[in-house]
């Protein structure tokens, strides 16, 4: 028996074209009192990261495979595919790397292994919706002689950030210095480098503040006034904001592409589907100004669009006004003696409903990975 132990040095978050490090340990758990028969051995270990698609059938329609390209030895259980058994198909994937070959261990014995690939930066962010899902995972491969391959597979959470694609790791010592008196990679550095990059951009887009006002109105006239200070927000960040009477909501709009939507006729169902992460509902009446917060969760998935699906960020609000505008809902001021004032039981209203797009963008891997903590261990016994 063997016991092999993945682990993320940094915890299970990742933003794309980050270098993602892993330690692989393999243990042989029988104490070192064993007797040398019972040393283990395993012919090799190969580690990938992977991207899989799955869409659900009553919303995308999806293009049939590619029969000319068949899987390679998709039934056999000697070659390593780290997707196999998955739901879906693997749209990503990393070049598989040897960890070792022909490991022997004595009772007692361990040892450990790195692992270290950059995440793919043209890849699709971490995301399970409605209409279709895309999840990433490190698989690691390991075969016994004359055995089938187990997989140890360890979820990732993949942020991306649009614009860094085209952006190149500075050469020059001059524009990108490091302290003589520390040793670091070239990896090390560009990772270091990509995240306080992507740092500096992030708080670019989401500190310019300016206030707008809107004046919304019905068809009866002005119900009131919304100012906005700013429509870019970062994961984990409070969407606060002054208003008038409302009901309010922050959603993701999730749409599938024209091309890819399946038609109602043939058994599907709509294109476009709305999850609320946030609700806010006061009663405003006779109130000249209020305000609301709501919290963007850290576990959410930031805007993105692919070619199949598109995910916005929004504020969908609900107002209730009244049809008769001089209809009297407070008692008078002055009364010339004392009586009993009794509201209206009734009051005709009409409801409306108003979108404003907001653009939601990730936020630091290393924030998202405390305070949404996912696995960043992985364990299986062979």
């Amino acid at each position: 028996m063997i016991e092999v132990v993945a682990e993320l040095s940094r915890g299970p978050v990742f933003l794309a074209g980050e270098a993602l490090e892993c330690v692989v340990t393999v243990t042989n758990p029988l104490p070192p009192t064993a007797t040398s028969a019972s040393s283990e051995a395993l012919a090799w270990a190969s580690a990938q990261i992977h991207c899989q698609f799955h869409a659900s059938e009553s919303r995308v329609a999806l293009p049939p495979p590619d029969s000319s390209q068949p899987d390679v030895q998709p039934d056999s259980q000697t070659v390593f595919l780290p997707h196999r058994g998955e739901r879906g198909q693997c749209i990503l994937s990393t070049p598989p790397k040897i960890l070792f070959c022909d490991l022997r261990l004595d009772p007692g014995e361990s040892k450990s292994y790195s692992y270290s690939e950059v995440l793919p930066i043209e890849g699709p962010p971490s995301f399970r919706g409605q209409s279709v899902k895309y999840v990433y995972k490190l698989t690691i491969g390991c075969q016994r002689v004359n055995s089938p391959i187990t997989l140890l597979r360890v979820p990732l959470r993949v942020l991306v950030l649009t614009g860094l694609q085209d952006v190149r790791f500075p050469q020059d010592e001059a524009v990108a210095p490091s302290s003589p008196f520390l040793e670091e990679d070239e990896g090390g550095k560009k990772d270091s480098w990509l995240a306080e990059l992507a740092g500096e951009r992030l708080m670019a887009a989401t500190s310019c503040r300016s206030l707008h006002l809107y004046n919304i109105s019905d068809g009866r006239g002005k119900v009131g006034t919304f100012g906005i200070f700013k429509s870019v927000y970062r994961l984990g960040e409070d969407v606060v904001r002054r208003e008038q009477s409302f009901w309010v909501s922050l959603q993701t709009e999730e749409r599938v592409q024209p091309e890819y939507q399946r038609r109602r006729g043939a058994g599907g169902v709509p294109s476009v589907s709305h999850v609320t992460h946030a609700r806010h509902q006061e009663s405003c009446l006779h109130t000249t100004r209020t305000s609301f917060s709501l919290p963007i969760p850290l576990s959410s998935t930031p805007g993105f669009c692919t070619a199949i699906v598109s995910l916005k960020w929004r504020l969908h609000f609900e107002f209730v006004t009244s049809r008769e505008p001089g209809l009297v809902l407070l008692p008078p001021v002055e009364q010339p003696e004392p009586a009993t004032w009794t509201g209206p039981e009734q009051v005709p209203v009409d409801t409306f409903s108003w979108d404003l797009p907001i653009k939601v963008l990730p936020t630091s891997p290393t924030l998202a990975s405390y305070a949404a903590p996912g696995p960043s261990t992985s364990t299986i016994t062979i």
